[in-house]
C-alpha cells in the first residue's frame, strides 16, 4: 500500500513539476520553424517583444496546463519568446499582484481562473485589487466541469450523491473534504452541497488539486471537488470513485457517471473556466488584437486534442462577452458566499 501510494505522489506532484519545466523551458527557447511562419501569415502582426502569460497556479495544475497549451500555439505570433510564469499562491492574488505591476504594452497577459473576478470580490473583506478598474477582460481561454469524488476510506457501497450524504452523517469522525484553496469553485460545490443536505464538513485547503489527491487516495481526506480532467485517469484506474459532475448533463468525459442534476442537486450546475486579462491602461486595440489571436490559437488542432485529453473546451470570447459574463456571474456568488457564510481573511 504504501509503495502504490508513493508511486501516486510521483505521478501527481514530480512527473507535473518536470514536465512543466521542460514545457517552459523549451516555449522559452522557442522560434519560428516552417510551420510556425505559415502560421504567423494568417495570425496578424508579428510582435517583436517576448510574452509573459502570468498563471496563478503552480506547474501540472489545470491552469498551468491551459496556460502552457495556448503558449505553444501563440508561439508564431511572438517569435522573440512565450513562457509561462507561475506566480502561484493566495487564490490568484500573487499573480493579479504581478499583472497590476506589468506595463500595458500588450506583452503581459494573466491566466486565471474565473474565481479572481467573479467571487474573490465578495470572499475577501479586503481585497488588493479591483476586478474593474485592474483587470481588463481578453478573451475566455476554456471550461471544464468539476466532478466530486471519493477515496478509499468511504465504503465501496456509496455510488450516488444521496448515499454520500447518508455516508458522511453516519460517520461524522470522517465528514471532511479537501480543495484547492477557500473559495475556489471546488470548495464551493461541495459547501452547497453540504449546506442543501444540512450536512456538518471540515473543509481542508491546499494550494493546488494534486495534493488534495494523494491526502484522497491515502485515506486522509474523504471528499474532493476537483476539474474532471485530474480526476478521470485515476477513476479509470479504480484509485478514486467520481459520484457526480457538475453540468446540466452528462459529461462527453465521464458518460457513466451521473450528474448533479440527475442526483437531485441542480444548484450545483458550475463550470470551471479560465481567462485571460491585461493590465489597466491596456488599450482597446491591444485588448481585440490579443482575443483574435487567443482564438486563431484555440482554433488549432494540437490544442484542441491536448484540452480534450485533460477534460477541457477551448472557449473563447472577445473581450466585452467576457466582462458581461463577469458582471452576470457576480451576484450569483456573492449570494452562494451569503447563503454558506464563506469568508476569507
Amino acid at each position: 500500500m504504501t509503495e502504490t501510494l508513493n508511486l501516486s505522489r510521483r505521478e501527481l506532484l514530480c512527473r507535473a513539476a518536470a514536465l512543466s519545466a521542460a514545457q517552459s523551458a523549451s516555449l522559452t527557447a522557442a522560434g519560428l520553424g516552417a510551420t510556425s511562419l505559415a502560421r504567423a501569415e494568417t495570425a496578424g502582426p508579428v510582435s517583436v517583444s517576448p510574452l509573459r502569460i502570468l498563471c496563478t497556479a503552480p506547474g501540472g495544475t489545470v491552469p498551468d496546463i491551459v496556460a502552457r497549451r495556448y503558449a505553444e500555439q501563440l508561439s508564431a505570433r511572438f517569435p522573440a519568446g512565450v513562457f509561462v510564469d507561475n506566480r502561484a499562491g493566495a487564490a490568484g492574488r500573487i499573480a493579479v499582484a504581478a499583472l497590476k505591476q506589468a506595463a500595458p504594452d500588450g506583452n503581459t497577459w494573466l491566466l486565471a481562473q474565473g474565481a479572481v473576478a467573479t467571487v474573490y470580490p465578495h470572499l475577501y473583506n479586503k481585497l488588493a485589487y479591483d476586478p474593474v478598474a485592474d483587470l481588463r477582460p481578453v478573451s475566455m481561454a476554456s471550461e471544464a466541469l468539476l466532478g466530486l469524488a471519493v477515496g478509499p476510506v468511504v465504503a465501496d457501497s456509496v455510488v450516488t450523491l444521496q448515499q454520500l450524504v447518508d455516508w458522511l452523517r453516519s460517520n461524522p469522525a470522517q465528514a471532511n473534504y479537501g480543495s484547492p484553496g477557500v473559495g475556489t469553485l471546488p470548495h464551493l460545490m461541495v459547501a452547497m452541497l453540504a449546506n442543501e443536505a444540512r450536512l456538518d464538513l471540515t473543509h481542508v485547503p491546499y494550494a493546488a488539486g494534486p495534493a488534495a489527491l494523494v491526502d484522497l487516495m491515502s485515506g486522509r481526506l474523504s471528499v474532493v471537488a476537483l476539474p474532471e480532467g485530474l480526476l478521470r485517469p485515476l477513476h479509470a484506474a479504480g484509485k478514486l470513485r467520481v459520484l457526480a459532475t457538475s453540468g446540466a448533463a452528462r459529461s462527453s468525459f465521464l458518460p457513466s457517471v451521473a450528474s448533479v442534476v440527475e442526483q437531485g442537486y441542480p444548484k450545483l450546475v458550475m463550470r470551471e473556466w479560465f481567462a485571460f486579462f491585461m493590465p489597466a491602461g491596456a488599450t482597446a486595440l491591444a485588448l481585440d488584437a490579443a482575443s483574435q489571436t487567443i482564438r486563431q490559437a484555440a482554433q488549432q488542432p494540437p490544442l484542441r486534442t491536448a484540452f480534450g485529453e485533460a477534460g477541457m473546451l477551448a472557449v473563447t470570447s472577445s473581450p466585452a462577452e467576457l466582462a458581461e459574463r463577469i458582471g452576470a456571474e457576480q451576484p450569483f456568488w456573492r449570494g452562494v458566499l451569503s447563503a454558506t457564510g464563506i469568508r476569507a481573511e
